[in-house]
Formats: structure tokens, C-alpha cells, sequence
């Protein structure tokens, strides 16, 4: 061990090395970890937007009813002397007391006209109960549905009664006269508000609410009792809406202080800037400010209402200061009801919380309902005092000296503070409390663009923050701006409206009734404009145009399809994204704007989207042209000829290498199949046919369920208990044996849902015969039948019992590749048809669950139309066969042939083109048909139910509901049921933040933290094996791990830096931990029975590690969540090469992956080598072999952009993937006379070629020289072999059931024949070699189940 531990500290592999390793990795390209593989692709869970004022409403009418009985005090009120005296700031005893009374009421109509100018007054000034009962129901009766307010001043009466009443008087005024607050709410009604000034104020409003409970109460037992005498009155409204404002709490006197007003609460509603100034004065305080005087305080200039005066500016700032508090204290619901929906009301409380800040200095409490949390200490009120004392210092120089007015920096301040709040802090916090007055500051220009700019910062934090933004009020104001001809806020308009639009869509009908899209689609063409503001332009149009009639047609007028075809050929891919998404949803069912794109020829400027390098671009391209031939008006020979155009381009797309443009596809071809639904049938008629009449020759012919499987004696037992109860996806399997596994179910983002349809129900039990235990074979492999245990888990009721299996379609696909079908199809009928249900049949294959379950639905959907439409016969039993009515014949005259199944072929007129459907037949019941009980609440009938000579399209017994078979009600059917998230998904990017650093470059994240000890992980190993491997390796049969595998072993791989090994049997993989010996994992990966599983490789092995598997059949999947804790997961899947055909002794599909390029190399029983890049992808390169036999193997190295091919003639083929396809092929090595197994390319700069044939033979070539420079012969009858990349070494495992390991110079260093252990049997024939990319570790997988990993000797290690 000394020996290691020097090396391990030697210089030679000391830092420089460790960290040069490091930097590697650091810029290593990921394969496959973009958001589209990370997350599902759907919307994000919209928020329920509360912002929105359901019930917006205006304070019309105002009773003001002042009891001032002007020289006479009440009897049971002592006022001091001297005392308050001032009513609305007029001193009563000033004039005579009528003159005086008049006034009052004059001026508290003024007062309260500042804050609503438009609502009817009326005074009542010392009125009698009538007056006020005649005021009251006059008001109500004006306003109908709307807000009345009613102030009462009870100065010159007695304080309110614990009964409930106030005070007024009788017609002579020798008496007080009592009116009760029960009188007063009925002849009031609601919504109202009222206002009380006078002593013992709460006793009202505790009254006030007994009294409305008292109602809902009789309205209770009138509802219950007809005979009562409220039961024949219309319903009096809730007084639950009321709003009451009162000057005290029960038990207190108003305060008598000569230096206040006498009514100190209506002058804080109502002229709360005055009263303000004149406290601030009053406190110690104010001495600090020299010179101010309350006189000089009379004289302050400027107007309220004008934000450049020193009066109106501290207005403004009172505004914002209290509307920030209320937003701040109060409950959000509570805020929205009295801040935001009644402009009046929202004044009155404002100022009500000043009221309660200098009335509680009096030892007064104002009281309110509903009642609002205390606010007299809050904070913001220190910044009030300071603007007041900024503004009032000025005052005596300007008034005397006439200098001009300094503004105050109250709202740079507190912008400031607001930015401080964006700057620093963590995510879960409280919102900043300036964000009302962010809202206050949009309103000055001076500010605009600052605030606007912070604005969008907090927008950006996410659609939390948005909603609280709209919840505090931004929305008008931001559709104000948008009249603002500013050049210098459209980016951060844009931008704010986006962060809008991606949380609450439903704002775009208000853009449009304000014209508001204008200012977008001059932003979208306006090419000075940088891409990120037009992206975010187009992106609110895009939101503006989805499925809104009214938008559609306000933006096709502005052009909107001329600048968005501008723009497809953008740099910019998130631009050219949404544009095409953009298009796609203006032309969404509305035909004049189809009509407008084809025009502009727009389907055919789309097409060069669909081989865009970005996989979201050819996806928003296939959404725009899905849409483009899904518009349902009528149709004409020149839009049937577009849509077969834009169909036949979309099909081109059937190869492409991300699911989410296949998923699309499918979509887009969905609405294609919704429009020509008749012809589609007929094609679907002769594809069932023909099907029908087909034998294919593969090894699926005998395809099928069967519940009750056994791979072989050895392997394990699947025994499948379906219940009622079964959740999807979980497989249970019966333990047989400690050695055999649990199939574990695999989530593939839809869970490769064992038990909910057939294809899924055929496609996750992957075994042969379809019959129960014993009984006949005598189904065809379409057939619907299995045991009727599990076929109550067949039809689930969203997915109408499918008509056509997997299997089905599966031959029929393959069908339609052996036999020419033109043949049979009749001269008027157009191929297209044929050609796009190939395409489906395809896609329904896809190795991406999601995309065949779409592509499912579609088949399924016209095939149970076609064979409703064309149903040739009812069943009496199981031999008679008797005709049903032919169907008739639609006005157009399109016959469908009833009689013995023979193709229909469509008349030669045009009928076949247009839209018609035939009916169906009339259906007689017949008599003897078992009665149909529907099981597990309606699901898909029993399969003995079905007569068992059912004809294979037959709906069976008959369902309760014959839905879908009005040609309207199907075509829902499809286009309802299909749709993938895509544009929802990709409007998530607007509300998540765009400006944050993501996780992976913050350096103190734990993502990075993660990946930086990965990253150290793979330095230790990679140094460490090569201080062992440096020493050179004199044996390696040290057996460190062995154990039998669930299935035969056919593929192995280390993981190149975890002790974990992947083991591909037929079709499912294990997961082993081979440094503890324990089973990690073991999962079915998908592929269909007739395949197999011929090669894996680890994608980014250095950091997230992925796991590619390859199939015979051609196609790719990648696996995430692997050999962990967590649900192995199917990140994608693609068809790697279209042409395979699985044969039993082919070489299968070989892969070689480049993690410095993403570049994926792909071939076999093929005559290409097919290069895919992952990062697009898509197919880069298809380099012709030049050969007439299989590839075996591929090696490629990046430096030198070569590729090496082994081949199944023995030739070895050298190519230069820089070089045209016709010069590519740089050497050929012709030497070995058999199949090559292996051909290695050294990844030195001049790393030579080793290659080996099945005779064991091993040459090496230099890529230069046409001549092999040296040659070994090792065992003949090879059937697997692996060179160590790093300590050349090479391991040969023969049939013969031995393994052999040799050294460079071909000297035999180990020879394995026997297992370790107690019985020490002799090792089954090879099936499958691979050295540890790093460590002296061989893998052998063996006929015999057993898996056992042999290592160079312990000492060494």
C-alpha cells in the first residue's frame, strides 16, 4: 500500500493535473438537460387572480343631516369653556344662527364635493323624522343598485341612545325627537355608507349591527313560514354591505378643546391636509420648524389637486402614505373592498386613518365597520411628519420673499428604499410595503421612468409578484401609459406587460377595448427595436390573439401577419418561436386571417421553421401550420390543394429526434384528419382490410397477451393481478426464487400506465399467445380479447374502448411498407390521405409513450367512425350472420357498400373530397343478445360478453350511450382531446424570473455544490486508475462481484465514475452496485416484443448522468432517475434510424456518443452511419457506408473528426465527417475475413485502429497506411470482446465458455473458465464483455443469467 500512497503524492499527478482534469468537466456540453427534458411540458397552474373588482361601485347620493340647533346646547352634554366651537372651520355664533346653519351645511357640501364632485347632495339641516325619512327613501329610490352615504352631525342634540336611536326634532323645535336606526336602514337600504359626528358614536354602530341581525333573522323564519308577513314583501338587501365610520367608541365624549374644529372628525374626512397641518403645529415639535404659524399655515399656496404646488404635492404624499399603510395592515380582500372599489369610500378611509391618529391624541377612538387593525403607529407616518416639517420650513421664505419651492424628495426615497428591497434580501419575505407608492410615482413624470424600471424588477420576481402588484392597483395605470408616445418606456412597458399577460391572460380583452395592442404591434415592427422586446411584443400579441374573436380581428387589421412573417427568419430563436405561435393563434378558427396568410404565402415561409436547430422553433412552426389546416370553414379546391401541401411538408417531421415536435405533429395532423374526416375513413377501411388479408413476416406475428407468463423455466414468473383496484403502473410480480427481481414500473412522464389501455396493456406485458390459460388461439393478433379479469381495466372511460390495438396498428404499419396499396385505391382518391395515416400509423409506434398515445387516439377515432359508417353485420349468434340495412346514401350520393367487407370505394364524383359522413345504419335490437350489465361503473364490457365470433371492428354488446356517432359531436372528440401544453408551456418563460442568475451559475447554490464534488469525484478516479494502470496490469482474474441477472445478459456498462454497472437483458436493464454486490434497480425499458435491446451508453457520465439504450428496431430512449431512490424516468425518445428491420441475427443498432460534441453516431443493419446532435436534435449527417453488409461497430474520435466502422463482411472503414458524403470514406481495411466485433479507434493524436474479427484476429491499423501494422491471433469463435481504453488490455469471451485477457504484445495475462465459490461451476458461453472505461475492471455477462466482474489483484487495488 506504500506504494500507492507515494504515487498518489507524487508530483507528477499532484494539483496542476487534478485541476486541469477539473476545468474538462467544467466545460463538458450536458446532452439532454434543457427545460423541455427537466420538466412536463404543460402551463403553469393558473393562480386565481382576486385583483379584479367584480363589483365596482359609486357613492351617488349623499344625505348630509346636520342637528346643530345653532345657541341651544343639548341638556345632557356640559361643554367646557371655552370650547370647540368650528363646524366646517365657520364659527357658528359668527352670524345669526339660521344664516349660520346655512352656511355650515354650504360649506360640508364643498368639503365632501372635493373628494366626489359628481353625486347628488342633499342637505337636511335640523329636520324632523319625516324630513329624514323622505330624504332617505328618495335617495335609495335615485340610486337603485348603487352606493348612498349618509352623514350625521348630532352636535346640537343628545348623545345616542343605548336603544338604539339618534336624535333629531318635531316640527316646532320644542322637542328632541327619536329616530331609531331600524327605521333608518330600511328607508337607507344597501350598499351604504354612513358617516357619525357626535358623542358616544359607537353605541350606533353596535346598534346599527343588532339591528341588521335582527333582519336576517325574520327574513329566516318568513322564508319558512309563507303565512308570515314578510314572506309577501320582495326581499329587503343584506345591510351586511353597510360601511360605517363613527367619531368615538360608546362610552366617550367628542374632545372640547378650543384649538380644534368642534366636528374634528368630519374635518379629518374631509379636509384631512388642513386639519393635518394645524395638529402638526400644535405638537412640541413643531418648534423645531422656526416662523410657522397656524395663520401662515391659511396662506400655504397652490391646489389640491395640483401635484406641482406645495399644497398639492402634500396631498399627494398623503395619498400615497396612507394608502400604503391600509395596504400594508389590512387583509387583502379587506383592502380590495374599501381602497379600491368605491372611490369615495376609498377617501374617507384614507383619511379615517388619519382620524384615528389625531383623535386618539384627544383620547378619542374613531370606530368603524368593518373594523380596521390600529394604524396610528405605523411607520410611514415618521415619513409623513418629515414631508410636512420639509414643506412648512419653506413657508415663510416663499411666501415672503416670494423663492421658488423646493419638491420633496419623499418619493425618490422611497423608490430607494424600494430598490434596497429588490437588491438585497432573500426569496421568502414579506412584500416590500412601498409598493403602493410605486404606483403614486407613475403618475409623475419626473419619476416614470425609475419607478417603471423598479416595477419590472419586482414584476420579474414571479407571479406572486404580479398579483400582488395588480391586487395593489398598477392595472389602470399601466394601461394608461400605454397612450404615452415615450420612446424610453417602451422596453419597460413591454416588459411589465408581458410579466402581466404570462400570469393573468384574461386581461386582454381590456387591452384591446383600449386600444392597447396598437402599442405592441408598433413595437413588434419596429426594427430598432432589440429581439427581447420584440419577443416579449410578440408574446402579449400571441396572448391577445388566443382563442379572442375580438382580438383576432383588432390585430389582423393591424397587420399583425405581415410583421410577424418578417420576423420568422429572426437570429433570435425565442423571437422566431413565438411568432410562429403567434400566427398559429391568430389564424385559429378565423378563416379571414387564413385567408390573409395564405396571401402572404405564410404556410410556405413557415416551412423553413420545420428544420429549425431549435426543437421549440420547429414546434411553434408545426403548431402555426397544425392550426393553419384546422380552420373548420368550408372548403375550397384551392385550400384543400394548401392543406395537402402543408400536410405533405409536416410529414417530413415524422423522424424528428424530440418528442415535442412528434407530439405536435400529431396534433397538427389531428386537426387535418378532423377536417377530411370521409376520406380518412375510407383509407382506414382499406388499411383494416388489408391488414385483415396479411400475414407479415417478422417475428410478431404471433403477438398477443397472455395474463399468466413465463419467460422460461429459469427466468422469472410474472404473475399479474389485475383488480378493480390496481393502481396503474404497478406491476406485482410473484417472487420465485431470493434470485428473482421485482420488475420495477417505470414513470415515463405518462407511467407506462400498465393496466389502462390495451396498446399499453400489450406493450408493458410484452409476451406471446393472446388466449387464457388452455383455451384455443382462435383470436387474430388485433383482436380485443383477454381474460376478463383484466379487461375491466381495459376501457377507461375518458379513452373510449380502443378499436385498434397496438398490435394492429403495429402490423399494419408494417403492412403498409411491404404492400403497394395505391394498387387498390381508386382513381379519384387522393394519396395524401394514404400517405398521412401511414404517418400516424408511424407515430403511434413512436417509442415515446406520450406521442403513440396521441397518435392512438387519432387512429382509434376514425377507425371507430370508419367501421361505425361502414358496419357490415350484426351478430344473432355465434354462426348466423345476418345483414343490416345498407345505410343511406348521403345527398351528396357517397355509397357505403355493406356487403361482405370488400373496400368501399368512393364515388368518382367529388363527393369523396368534402366533409360528408354517412350515417350510420338504423339498429334493430336483436332478440337475442345477453343483456348488457355495465361493470365498474360503465367501463368497457366484459370480454364474455362478446360472441366469440365477433368480426374484429364490431362495437360489441351495446353500449348504453352511443356517443359520437353524429359526425359533429365525434369530430369534438379529437380535436378536444388533443392538445400538448406547448404554448402554455412555453408562456411559463414570461412569469418566471428572466433577470435571476439560474441555480447552475450561482456559485453558492447547491446545484453547483453538487456539481463541483461530482466533478472531484471523476478527478480522484481518473488519477487513482491511472496510478494502478501506469504500473501495467500481469493479471486480472480476481472475481470481485457475481451474481445472477433477472434476464440473459446482453449488453453490460460501467458507469464510468459510481460503482454501478447497467446490464441489458431482451428488454429490460438492472442496475447493479458491484463495490457492495447489491441489486439497485430493475426496470423494462419500453421496446417492443420483437426487439431487443443491442446497446447502451452513459450520457453525461461525468455530471447528471443519463442512460441511452438502442434497439434493434432503430430507436433511442434515455433514462433519468435511474439506480437511485426515485422512479426511473424516460427523458426522450426518438427513432434513431427509420429503415431497420429486426432480424435475429443482425448486428443490431450500434451507438458511439461524443460528450465533447453532443454528437451521437448511430448504424447497423443499415447502410448509413447516422450522425444525430442532441443539442438540436436532429440528423446532422447520414455518411453512406459503401458497403452491401451491416455495420458491428463504431469508435469515433473528436480531435480528428474520424470515424471508425467495423462490418459484418470483415472490412473496417475509416471516415472524415468533415468530407462530403461521396469523399467521406477516407480507407478501407479489407484484411479480416470475417465479421468484425470490434473496431477501436485510440482517441490519442495518433491513436491507431484495433480491430477484431470473429476468427480472433486483432490488427492494428494506423489511419494513414492502407496496410495493418501489426497482427495477434487470440481464440477463434468470438462472440464478444473489449479493449481498456486506457491500460491496452484486450478480453476476448469465446463460445467455448471461457474468457481470455491479453496484453498489448497479445501475451495471454488471465484465463477465466471457473466461477469463485463454493461449487465453482464452469462459466456459461460469452454473451457479453466490457472493460471499466477507468479502473482494471472486465464485466462478463453470460448465457447462464450470471453476471460476474473479474479485477486485476487485490494488492494492486
Amino acid at each position: 500500500m506504500k506504494m500507492e500512497s507515494d504515487l498518489l503524492h507524487s508530483p507528477a499527478v499532484g494539483l496542476a493535473e487534478e485541476e486541469e482534469a477539473d476545468m474538462n468537466d467544467w466545460k463538458l456540453p450536458l446532452a439532454f438537460m434543457k427545460k423541455r427534458h427537466l420538466e412536463k411540458i404543460e402551463g403553469s397552474k393558473a393562480l386565481a387572480q382576486s385583483w379584479r373588482m367584480k363589483d365596482r361601485m359609486k357613492t351617488v347620493s349623499v344625505a348630509l343631516v346636520l342637528c346643530l340647533n345653532v345657541g341651544v346646547d343639548p341638556p345632557d352634554v356640559v361643554k367646557t369653556s371655552p370650547c370647540a366651537r368650528l363646524e366646517c372651520w365657520i364659527d357658528p355664533l359668527s352670524m345669526s344662527p339660521q344664516k349660520a346653519l346655512e352656511t355650515i351645511g354650504a360649506n360640508l357640501q364643498k368639503q365632501y364635493e372635493n373628494w366626489q364632485p359628481r353625486a347628488r347632495y342633499k342637505q337636511s339641516l335640523d329636520p324632523t323624522v319625516d324630513e329624514v325619512k323622505k330624504l332617505c327613501t328618495s335617495l335609495r329610490r335615485n340610486a337603485k343598485e348603487e352606493r348612498v352615504l349618509f352623514h350625521y352631525n348630532g352636535h346640537g342634540v343628545p348623545r345616542p341612545t343605548v336603544n338604539g336611536e339618534i336624535w333629531v326634532f318635531n316640527k316646532n323645535y320644542t322637542q328632541y325627537i327619536p329616530l331609531s336606526i331600524y327605521d333608518l336602514q330600511t328607508w337607507m337600504g344597501s350598499p351604504s355608507i354612513f358617516v357619525y359626528d357626535c358623542s358616544n358614536a359607537g353605541i350606533i354602530v353596535k346598534s346599527f349591527k343588532q339591528f341588521a341581525l335582527q333582519r336576517e333573522q325574520e327574513l329566516e323564519v318568513a322564508a319558512i313560514n309563507p303565512s308570515h308577513p314578510l314572506a309577501q314583501m320582495p326581499l329587503p338587501p343584506s345591510m351586511k354591505n353597510c360601511i360605517q365610520l363613527a367619531a368615538c367608541e360608546a362610552s366617550e365624549l367628542l374632545p372640547m378643546n378650543p384649538d380644534l374644529p368642534a366636528d374634528l372628525f368630519t374635518s379629518c374626512l374631509t379636509t384631512p391636509i388642513k386639519i393635518a397641518l394645524r395638529w402638526f403645529c400644535m405638537q412640541k415639535s413643531a418648534k423645531l420648524v422656526p416662523g410657522v404659524t397656524l395663520d401662515l399655515i391659511e396662506k400655504i399656496p397652490g391646489r389640491l389637486n395640483d401635484r406641482r404646488t406645495p399644497l398639492g404635492e402634500l396631498n399627494w404624499i398623503f395619498t400615497a402614505i396612507t394608502d400604503t399603510i391600509a395596504w400594508n395592515v389590512l387583509p387583502r380582500d379587506l383592502f380590495q373592498k374599501l381602497f379600491r372599489q368605491d372611490l369615495l369610500v376609498a377617501s374617507l378611509f384614507r383619511n379615517f386613518l388619519l382620524a384615528e391618529r389625531i383623535m386618539r391624541s384627544y383620547n378619542c377612538t374613531p370606530v368603524s365597520s368593518p373594523r380596521l387593525p390600529p394604524t396610528y403607529m405605523h411607520a410611514m407616518w415618521q415619513a409623513w411628519d418629515l414631508a410636512v416639517d420639509i414643506c412648512l420650513s419653506q413657508l415663510p421664505t416663499i411666501i415672503e420673499e416670494g423663492t421658488a419651492f423646493r419638491h420633496s424628495p419623499f418619493f425618490a426615497e422611497q423608490l430607494t428604499a424600494f430598490q434596497v428591497w429588490l437588491t438585497m434580501g432573500v426569496e421568502n419575505r414579506n412584500p416590500p410595503e412601498q409598493l403602493p407608492i410605486v404606483l403614486q410615482v407613475l403618475l409623475s413624470q419626473v419619476h416614470r421612468l425609475r419607478a417603471l424600471d423598479l416595477l419590472g424588477r419586482f414584476l420579474d420576481l414571479g407571479p406572486w409578484a404580479v398579483s400582488l402588484a395588480l391586487s395593489v392597483g398598477i392595472f389602470p395605470y399601466v394601461l394608461k401609459l400605454l397612450q404615452s408616445s415615450a420612446r424610453e418606456l417602451r422596453p419597460l412597458l413591454v416588459f411589465i406587460w408581458a410579466k402581466i399577460l404570462a400570469v393573468d391572460s384574461s386581461c386582454q380583452a381590456d387591452l384591446v377595448k383600449d386600444n392597447g395592442h396598437k402599442y405592441f404591434l408598433s413595437v413588434l415592427a419596429d426594427s430598432y427595436m432589440p429581439a427581447e422586446h420584440r419577443t416579449m411584443a410578440v408574446f402579449i400579441l400571441a396572448v391577445i390573439v388566443n382563442s379572442y374573436n375580438t382580438g383576432q380581428e383588432a390585430c389582423l387589421q393591424g397587420n399583425l401577419i405581415a410583421n410577424c412573417l418578417e420576423q420568422l427568419s429572426d437570429p433570435h430563436p425565442l423571437l422566431r418561436q413565438w411568432v410562429a405561435i403567434c400566427l398559429g393563434r391568430i389564424w385559429q378558427n378565423f378563416d379571414p386571417a387564413r385567408w390573409c396568410g395564405v396571401r402572404d404565402s405564410a404556410h410556405e415561409k413557415l416551412y423553413t421553421l420545420l428544420s429549425d436547430p431549435i426543437p421549440e422553433v420547429r414546434c411553434a412552426a408545426v403548431f402555426a401550420l397544425g392550426t393553419f389546416v384546422g380552420n373548420s370553414a368550408e372548403r375550397t379546391d384551392h385550400s384543400t390543394t394548401i392543406d395537402h401541401n402543408v400536410a405533405m411538408m409536416l410529414a417530413q417531421l415524422i423522424n424528428d429526434g424530440s418528442p415535442v415536435v412528434r407530439k405536435e405533429l400529431v396534433v397538427a395532423l389531428s386537426h387535418l384528419v378532423v377536417q377530411y374526416e370521409s376520406n380518412f375513413c375510407t383509407v382506414a377501411l382499406q388499411f383494416i382490410e388489408e391488414e385483415k388479408n396479411y400475414t407479415v413476416p417478422s417475428p410478431a406475428s404471433t403477438a398477443g397477451i397472455r395474463l399468466n407468463l413465463r419467460r422460461s423455466s429459469k427466468d422469472l414468473k410474472l404473475e399479474l393481478n389485475f383488480s378493480a383496484n390496481t393502481e396503474p403502473g404497478n406491476l406485482t410480480p410473484v417472487r420465485d426464487s431470493p434470485a428473482i427481481p421485482r420488475l420495477r414500473s417505470v414513470n415515463s412522464y405518462t407511467n407506462i400506465r400498465a393496466a389502462t389501455t390495451t396498446r399499453n396493456l400489450n406493450k408493458s406485458l410484452q409476451n406471446l399467445n393472446l388466449n387464457e390459460e388452455g383455451g384455443p388461439a382462435a383470436f387474430s393478433p388485433g383482436n380485443l380479447s383477454t381474460s376478463s379479469s383484466a379487461s375491466s381495466t381495459l376501457g377507461s372511460p375518458d379513452n373510449d374502448e380502443y378499436i385498434l390495438s397496438f398490435e394492429t396498428i403495429d402490423k399494419m404499419r408494417r403492412v403498409s411498407s411491404y404492400s403497394s396499396l395505391n394498387s387498390l385505391i381508386g382513381v379519384s382518391f387522393n394519396s395524401v390521405y394514404t400517405q398521412i395515416w401511414r404517418v400516424l400509423l408511424h407515430l403511434a409506434a413512436d417509442p415515446f409513450p406520450e406521442v403513440s398515445d396521441l397518435a392512438m387516439k387519432v387512429l382509434n377515432s376514425i377507425a371507430y367512425k370508419a367501421t361505425m359508417n361502414a358496419r357490415p353485420q350484426r351478430i344473432l349468434d355465434s354462426g348466423s350472420l345476418t345483414q343490416s340495412a345498407p345505410a343511406s346514401p348521403t345527398s351528396k350520393g357517397t355509397h357505403i357498400h355493406q356487403a361482405g367487407g370488400s373496400p368501399p370505394m368512393p364515388s368518382t364524383s367529388s363527393s369523396s373530397l368534402t366533409n360528408d359522413v354517412p350515417k350510420p345504419p338504423a339498429r334493430e335490437q336483436p332478440a337475442t343478445r345477453p343483456p348488457y350489465t355495465p361493470t365498474l361503473g360503465g367501463q368497457a364490457p366484459h370480454s364474455h360478453q362478446f360472441p366469440r365470433t365477433r368480426k374484429m371492428f364490431d362495437k360489441g354488446p351495446e353500449q348504453a350511450a352511443e356517443d359520437g356517432d353524429e359526425p359533429g359531436g365525434h369530430r369534438n372528440y379529437i380535436s378536444l382531446a388533443l392538445q400538448t401544453g406547448l404554448c402554455d408551456w412555453s408562456a411559463k418563460y414570461f412569469a418566471q424570473p428572466v433577470m435571476k442568475i439560474p441555480e447552475e451559475h450561482d456559485l453558492e447554490s447547491q446545484v453547483r455544490m453538487e456539481r463541483q464534488w461530482r466533478f472531484l469525484r471523476n478527478t480522484r478516479v481518473r488519477r487513482q486508475s491511472r496510478s494502478i494502470t501506469q504500473r501495467g496490469i500481469s493479471r486480472l482474474d480476481d472475481q470481485i462481484f457475481i451474481n445472477r441477472n433477472p434476464g440473459v445478459p446482453s449488453v453490460v456498462k460501467f458507469h464510468p465514475f459510481n460503482t454501478c454497472i447497467a446490464v441489458a437483458d431482451k428488454d429490460s436493464i438492472c442496475f447493479w452496485d458491484w463495490e457492495k454486490g447489491e441489486r439497485l434497480d430493475y426496470f423494462y425499458n419500453g421496446n417492443p416484443r420483437y426487439t431487443r435491446i443491442t446497446a447502451m451508453e452513459y450520457l453525461n457520465g461525468h455530471d447528471c448522468s443519463l442512460l441511452l439504450t438502442a434497439t434493434d428496431d432503430g430507436a433511442l430512449r434515455i433514462w433519468k432517475n435511474f439506480a437511485d431512490q426515485k422512479n426511473p424516468e424516460m427523458v426522450t425518445a426518438w427513432q434513431g434510424l427509420s429503415d431497420m428491420l429486426p432480424t435475429t441475427r443482425g448486428a443490431g443498432m450500434v451507438v458511439d456518443w461524443e460528450q465533447e460534441t453532443g454528437l451521437l453516431m448511430t448504424s447497423g443493419d443499415v447502410r448509413v452511419i447516422r450522425i444525430w446532435d442532441t443539442d438540436r436534435e436532429m440528423k446532422v449527417q447520414d455518411i453512406p457506408t459503401g458497403a452491401d453488409s451491416c455495420v458491428t461497430s463504431l469508435s469515433c474520435d473528436s480531435q480528428r473528426s474520424l470515424i471508425a466502422a467495423g462490418l459484418g463482411d470483415g472490412s473496417v472503414r475509416v471516415f472524415d465527417r468533415r468530407m462530403g458524403p461521396n469523399e467521406c470514406r477516407v480507407m478501407t481495411y479489407r484484411e479480416h475475413g470475417a465479421w468484425v466485433v470490434k473496431a477501436h479507434l485510440q482517441k490519442e493524436t495518433d491513436g491507431l485502429i484495433i480491430s477484431v474479427s470473429v476468427n480472433g484476429d486483432v490488427r492494428f491499423f494506423e489511419p494513414r497506411t492502407p496496410d495493418s501494422i501489426n497482427v495477434l491471433q487470440t481464440v477463434k469463435g468470438l462472440t464478444a470482446l473489449d479493449i481498456h481504453p486506457q491500460a491496452n488490455l484486450f478480453a476476448c469471451g469465446s463460445m467455448n465458455q471461457f474468457i481470455a485477457v491479453y496484453n498489448a504484445n497479445g501475451d495471454v495475462i488471465s484465463n477465466i473458465k471457473y466461477y469463485d465459490g463454493f461449487m465453482g461451476q464452469r462459466i456459461g458461453a460469452i454473451s457479453c464483455l466490457a472493460f471499466h472505461p477507468y479502473w482494471p475492471h472486465l464485466a462478463v455477462g453470460s448465457n447462464d443469467y450470471y453476471m460476474s466482474i473479474y479485477s486485476a489483484e487485490k494488492r494492486l487495488r
